[in-house]
């Protein structure tokens, strides 16, 4: 039976869940301080940025107008929107589809090819850099589009473990009635399994997208127009120009800061089922 409530444990339990609730706000507001002062930084003067004020008396709307007549905004943001949706698209089918083969087909040496391909995650980005800019070199690809869509479009080795981690957890049954009513391989993945996994495709949509939306490295390298250029890249380009102007920089951050949000906003909720039920693929 369970032990009666005492004045003693109830005050104990309050004291605990008030020292969580003070533990977890304290890293909220270190996490969202920078954001909110941003967001301060682009309403104030250029003389007030130093200020300790989050809230300034007079806000500066025209500071987000600005923005536009700096730079082409909204081209680099059709330019990032096409970027990140190709990337997305192409890992969310090649992961989805490698996953699907390293969990569910038998071959010979697939435990044996999935863990070297993992290894790969071990890699560090600057290794691997400078192989792919001379490749683009040769393809003739620099400063063009291709160079932005092609290298991210053939899946990652993190995409096809998640993956393969949540196809692993649907049940077998729902394989083997579909082959005994004489569907493929193919028919077994894009009609049976693939609509089941819209929570972990959800998740490797949304975690792709944000890597790229955010990558500053590769446009770097490869991009030297601005009809072609990403938002990231603009933000520099406008940095190293405007390099005083602190509050027009900081309201372009927070442009650019936008459809994140936005998009983790909506998917939200299937985003954390998506990645709390991959975890339960290990076994």
């Amino acid at each position: 039976m369970p032990k009666p409530l005492t004045a003693q444990r109830i005050r104990l339990g309050i004291v605990r869940t008030v020292g969580w609730y003070t533990v977890l706000i304290g890293i909220a507001w270190c996490a969202l301080f920078p954001i909110l002062w941003a967001l301060s930084g682009s309403l104030k003067q250029q003389a007030e940025v130093t200020e300790p004020i989050l809230f300034p008396a007079h806000p500066q709307w025209s500071n987000y107008v600005d923005v536009f007549t700096r730079m082409p905004f909204l081209r680099m943001f059709v330019n990032t929107v096409l970027y990140a949706g190709c990337v997305t698209a192409g890992q969310v089918f090649f992961c989805s589809l490698a996953g699907y083969a390293f969990a569910r087909l038998p071959f010979k040496g697939r435990d044996t090819l999935f863990v070297l391909y993992l290894g790969t995650l071990m890699v560090p980005l600057t290794v691997t850099v400078i192989p792919q800019f001379i490749l683009m070199r040769v393809f003739g690809w620099t400063d063009t589009v291709w160079a932005m869509i092609v290298p991210g479009l053939f899946g990652s080795a993190f995409g096809t473990y998640l993956m393969r981690q949540f196809f692993r957890t649907l049940p077998i049954d729902l394989e083997e009635a579909a082959i005994l009513d004489g569907c493929s391989s193919w028919q077994v993945y894009w009609r049976i399994l693939l609509p089941h996994a819209k929570p972990a495709v959800l998740v490797l949509a949304v975690l792709t997208w944000v890597n790229v939306w955010n990558d500053f490295l590769w446009p770097l390298l490869m991009i030297q127009r601005k009809s072609i250029a990403t938002l990231t890249l603009g933000l520099v380009w406008m940095q190293g120009q405007y390099v005083a102007e602190w509050p027009v920089l900081m309201a372009a951050s927070m442009l650019i800061l936008v459809p994140l949000v936005l998009v983790y906003a909506i998917a939200q909720r299937a985003f954390i089922s998506g990645i709390a039920m991959t975890g339960f693929g290990g076994r």
